[in-house]
């Protein structure tokens, strides 16, 4: 019988009596692999015991269905001394194993682990975790001086890794010239021997080699040696084992030669040494590559400024960035960054947002606009009250999305994750029996060929490769994207985005600027043109309708005075309505007149006419009787039949999901070239509309503004936010574009398809290297050819598998925009280019 148990606690949110306890427990006690539960209202918590291994998953969806709440929190965490695959699987299993922790994802490439954690859950508890896999755990945030101690940090491990590369080249030089001539050169070989003798040269060779063994290569023997007594090897293990085992034996033959077989007398100082130094050159290229993958999240902090001028006892007086609090009262004088968001108080100057939106006209600023933390101030100067400082910032909130999106583990990386948990133990295997093998059935000297073959086996494997594949390209093609104003809120996006078939995009401040004006006002018979005017305009006065606000522009460029109103509704999707003095008036869509019993057909031929030329017909009505039709057009973005056709160059079908009528649907997508229509949806429709176009397994992508999007962004298999809408629109989105140019959704798909691509090259190279040259390096080839891989040549080709697999991924910096806007090709985007 199985008497082990285990405890975990779990924070719960919303219980208000005692009956929530009984409850909850009673759903807890339900789920299986439970023994006991403990519900205690006063600290809000479940004390939960298990007969086996703890079902987390089980008892937070438990909590959840009975109606409360499992608070859940994300933290990150730095890791250093990650060097390869093994090293993720490794992490990942040891913070996973930390009671409270739900999930752990550890990226190689950003050398971070993003663990989500049950609320209350200690970091000691996971740094200890880390720790105890051989690790070191730093404190991570995403901006600020966290961010320049990281920096800090790898910028000291790659000066130490290029001194360490740099003593061991200096001393290795001298074995492998005289060593390596000797063979190549004959003639060398008998000068040497003539006036040193053999014996002094191996001890010459002793002392250089042990120098780079135990100097610069002491930090492989730092973390492959307890990663062996742990029984967990990874990529520094190989390293240490093979190069121990040719320095080892040559060490032999030089001190006590009689103890090994006769004819197999041969030292291997030049082998040990060189591959300590060609997996160090490894290591310092790979090291400057990484950081070159980051360059977008650099940049990005690159733009905050360092210091606020703001407002202290009367005067302003310059503080640090992180001093400044919502509140304050922050000068901008020309020539200044933007400290943080804010309100214009006082003043007026132009501002360059291209930042943000990618445009290269500087915005004026007045009093009540809203400025960015991040842009640059142009000519004037100004004051404005702070908003959002700190991480609440919008540059901060971008790094944020990017650092999310870089440190994301795509679905296809589960794949790898299964390889690399066996690989390097498998590759000790296939090291032990390549030495067995030769050593039983191997041409004499069996021992030297034995060792050999060995040594190459453990050194050519490269699971570096394999851990780096997907993170690099997902940085790469991540930072990218922001330098083109993309950006990518998780991984999963980036992979899905690729699989897209239909591209639905909302009409309204989408395929339209947003900004609607009011082009025809038509009243029936017996109704006054300025009164009519003038009832609606007060009644639309208080909607925040994009058309009612056109609407109330028109009336006062006529001079029309708006009233005082009463009762005010809206209905959603249908229009709104008041009282104006002794009036009822109502103003909707032509479903709107019909629901309130009024019959619009007295303007059929108007609004055939309106529908035709892309207007949306909207009716009025004044105490239950049809007053007028009125024609609201939103003009087409400059940019959005390039963006069209663009999308249809990738062969990708594009519909639009809208509220107007049929006939003005239709007419807008008869004039851009869109394959399907869904109109006359309401807000709460779209949802459907989205399911409706999935029909028949087609991935849709959505691309939307407003808050009624927001429920569509979530349901398609991507969300795509314009990023000038709202933020409810944007938290829901997998993808947001800075700018409100329609472009960004081609530039977004094809950087998916070409980051994709790029993982798998990447994969490919990766598994391809390890499944051909793991056979040739323990010697398959000899009996036909007489092949032999030497452990030199596969320490070379071991560093450059790395090295090839970052460069590739940097491929994807240099990749370009399939469509680009009309805007001058010199227009900033979000992040400078270099």
């Amino acid at each position: 019988m199985n008497l082990t148990t285990t405890r975990q606690s779990f924070p719960i949110e919303g219980m208000t009596c005692a009956s929530c306890v009984g409850r909850v427990e009673k759903a807890i006690a339900a789920v299986p692999g439970v023994t006991t539960a403990a519900v205690n209202l006063a600290t809000e918590s479940a004390d939960v015991s298990f007969g086996g291994e703890i079902n987390s998953d089980g008892v937070i969806a438990a909590i959840r269905n009975a109606g409360y709440d499992v608070p859940v929190e994300k933290i990150e965490v730095e890791i250093e001394g990650m060097t390869c695959a093994s090293c993720v699987g490794r992490v990942e299993k040891a913070i996973a194993a930390v009671p409270g922790v739900k999930s752990a994802s550890v990226n190689l490439a950003t050398e971070r682990a993003t663990v989500e954690t049950l609320a209350g859950t200690t970091r000691a508890a996971i740094d200890a975790a880390i720790r105890k896999a051989g690790y070191e755990p730093r404190r991570s945030d995403t901006a600020g001086v966290e961010g320049d101690s990281r920096e800090d940090a790898r910028n000291r491990e790659f000066s130490n890794l290029k001194r360490d590369f740099g003593i061991a080249a200096i001393l290795t030089l001298p074995i492998f010239v005289l060593e390596m001539g000797s063979h190549a050169f004959p003639a060398m070989h008998h000068w040497l021997l003539a006036n040193i003798s053999q014996q002094s040269l191996y001890l010459a060779y002793f002392v250089l080699a042990t120098i780079v063994q135990f100097g610069p290569g002491l930090r492989f023997y730092s973390k492959g040696v307890p990663a062996l007594l742990r029984l967990a090897p990874d990529m520094n293990s190989l390293v240490v084992l093979g190069s121990t085992a040719a320095w080892a034996y040559s060490v032999v033959a030089t001190f006590a030669p009689g103890v090994l077989p006769a004819g197999t007398v041969n030292v291997y100082f030049e082998a040990s040494a060189v591959i300590i130094t060609l997996i160090l050159l490894g290591r310092v290229l790979e090291a400057k590559a990484k950081g070159r993958t980051s360059e977008a999240i650099k940049r990005l902090m690159g733009l905050q400024a360092k210091s606020a001028r703001v407002e202290r006892n009367g005067e302003f007086v310059d503080i640090p960035l992180e001093e400044v609090t919502a509140g304050d009262v922050v000068q901008v004088r020309p020539g200044d960054k933007v400290p943080v968001d804010g309100m214009v108080l006082s003043g007026s100057s132009f501002v360059d947002e291209s930042m943000i939106s990618g445009e290269p006209i500087p915005v004026s600023k007045g009093e009540g606009a809203e400025v960015v933390g991040g842009t640059i101030n142009k000519t004037g100067s100004f004051t404005y009250r702070a908003t959002k400082v700190g991480a609440d910032t919008l540059l901060a909130q971008i790094i944020r999305m990017v650092e999310t999106a870089q440190g994301s583990k795509l679905p296809i990386q589960a794949m790898v994750d299964k390889v690399t948990s066996w690989f390097v133990p498998a590759v000790m295997v296939a090291a032990a029996l390549t030495f067995l093998v030769w050593l039983v059935f191997g041409p004499e000297p069996a021992a030297t060929f034995a060792l050999v073959n060995a040594v190459a086996v453990l050194i050519i494997a490269c699971p570096c490769a394999m851990g780096l594949a997907t993170p690099t390209s997902i940085m790469v093609g991540t930072g990218r994207a922001a330098e083109m104003g993309v950006l990518y809120r998780n991984g999963e996006a980036l992979q899905s985005l690729k699989s897209t078939q239909v591209v639905a995009l909302d009409k309204t401040g989408t395929l339209t600027a947003g900004k609607p004006v009011m082009t025809d006002l038509e009243v029936a018979t017996g109704f006054d043109r300025a009164k009519v005017l003038a009832l609606v305009a007060s009644v639309e006065a208080q909607s925040e309708h994009p058309v009612a606000a056109a609407i109330v522009a028109a009336a006062k460029e006529e001079g029309v005075a708006l009233a005082e109103i009463a009762a005010f509704e809206a209905e959603p999707g249908f229009g709104v309505s008041a009282n104006v003095g002794a009036h009822r008036i109502a103003i909707g869509a032509d479903r709107y007149m019909t629901k309130l019993g009024i019959s619009v057909q007295a303007f059929a031929e108007t609004a055939i006419r309106m529908g035709l030329k892309a207007k949306t017909p909207l009716y009025a009505a004044i105490d239950g009787k049809l007053a007028a039709a009125i024609a609201v057009s939103d003009p087409i973005k400059a940019t959005t039949p390039q963006a069209i056709r663009a999308l249809h160059d990738m062969g990708l079908k594009v519909a639009m999901i809208t509220g107007d009528n049929r006939r003005t649907a239709e007419a807008i997508a008869a004039q851009l070239g869109i394959d399907e229509v869904v109109a006359e949806v309401l807000p709460d429709g779209k949802v459907d509309a989205i399911k409706r176009l999935r029909a028949g397994g087609r991935a849709v992508a959505f691309v939307g503004d407003g808050i009624n999007d927001a429920p569509a962004l979530a349901e398609a298999e991507v969300g795509i936010a314009i990023g000038t809408g709202t933020d409810v629109a944007i938290e829901s989105a997998d993808v947001v574009l800075m700018s409100g140019d329609l472009l960004g959704v081609t530039n977004a798909i094809a950087l998916s398809k070409a980051t994709i691509a790029n993982i798998r090259q990447n994969l490919f190279w990766a598994f391809a290297y390890n499944a051909a040259l793991i056979p040739v390096a323990a010697g398959v080839l000899y009996p036909v050819s007489g092949t032999l891989l030497s452990p030199m040549l596969a320490a070379g080709a071991m560093a450059m598998s790395s090295v090839f697999v970052l460069g590739n991924a940097m491929r994807l910096k240099r990749f370009k925009a399939p469509a680009r806007a009309a805007a001058p090709s010199g227009a900033p985007s979000l992040v400078p280019a270099e």
